[in-house]
């Protein structure tokens, strides 16, 4: 999905709304709004007009609108999910009203689920034949409601042909860094996620992961702590000792730890982050000689051998000159 001058991120409120799912999520696009993404958020929901929308907390939400009887061309329509199993995210009144929506309105459509959100999409149909996932207590509730469908477990978040599924509550922020990452830039995701002092996950088997992306899509929170310094000062020479202390472990430990988690070495994930800084740099015309020491090499033969390890073509090629 690309952004063109305004994109319509339309979150969809159901009965007994899961705050956190929406908040989340929706704060994540308000964030990268203010650092320039061209979106616009709207909220609906099964409510009349002037009725505020009802959330598990026992508090209500108002200036929410009624569903909408037409959507506009570029939007992205995100189905928040609801409090308790999946009989009670079905039945509740309103849901009704709102499957009927979904089925009406958002077939063919981009649309991203979060949480119980995916058993509202199935129910309207728009999960049939697709991979998917939701929280860990109603996957099975999904696959009974959809059994067509390809329910994955112990996934943050699943894409499969512009609908997007994610598993409970805060994977919901991870999916929004995700498709802020596509209408922006994986850059400007990795702002948000600075700016809501979370970590950046993604899912495995997505195309041309992002350095500042890959490797991300585990559960180690010391892990995620010293990939977060690594991408915080990639030009930085980061000895296995320093890296040990800010994860709290041994030095054996760190990388053991890290190469489960992310599926790469420490030193393949920071020679990645240090291309990804040099290609950079050669886009906005720095020499071969600049780029590398912006990546923090010590020389432009070093930045050579470091991209022929790991990247296509030549720093030169990526600078779009003649030979370096």
């Amino acid at each position: 999905m690309t952004s063109s001058p305004t994109t319509e991120i339309c979150f969809v409120l159901p009965p007994a709304l899961l705050l956190l799912d929406f908040a989340g999520a929706a704060d994540a696009f308000r964030i990268a709004s203010q650092m320039g993404l061209p979106v616009r958020l709207r909220m609906v929901a099964p409510v009349r007009e002037g009725e505020a929308a009802p959330t598990g907390l026992g508090v209500s939400l108002s200036g929410v609108e009624p569903l909408p009887a037409h959507l506009g061309d570029d939007v992205l329509v995100v189905v928040c999910g609801a409090v308790g199993d999946g009989e009670a995210v079905l039945s509740r009144r309103g849901s009704r009203t709102l499957v009927d929506w979904l089925r009406l309105r958002v077939a063919d459509r981009s649309v991203a689920c979060v949480c119980s959100g995916a058993l509202l999409a199935a129910a309207a149909g728009l999960l049939r034949g697709r991979r998917c996932t939701t929280h860990h207590t109603l996957l099975d509730a999904l696959r009974r409601l959809e059994p067509t469908a390809d329910v994955l477990d112990s996934r943050v978040f699943v894409e499969d042909r512009g609908v997007y599924t994610s598993a409970g509550v805060t994977a919901g922020i991870d999916l929004a860094l995700h498709l802020i990452a596509g209408l922006g830039s994986p850059r400007l995701a990795a702002a948000v996620a600075r700016e809501m002092a979370v970590y950046l996950r993604r899912a495995p088997g997505d195309p041309a992961l992002s350095p500042w992306l890959e490797g991300r899509n585990h559960m180690d929170a010391r892990i995620h702590r010293i990939q977060e310094a690594l991408a915080h000062a990639p030009a930085e020479n980061w000895p296995l000792s320093r890296l040990a202390e800010i994860g709290h472990m041994s030095v054996r430990s760190l990388t053991r730890r890290f190469r489960e988690a992310s599926g790469m070495s420490i030193n393949s994930y920071h020679a990645r982050l240090r291309l990804a800084l040099a290609r950079q740099a050669l886009a906005t015309g720095d020499t071969v000689e600049r780029a590398a020491e912006r990546a923090g090499l010590g020389s432009a033969r070093q930045l050579r051998r470091l991209w022929a390890a790991g990247a296509d073509g030549t720093p030169a090629t990526a600078r779009g000159k003649g030979p370096d």
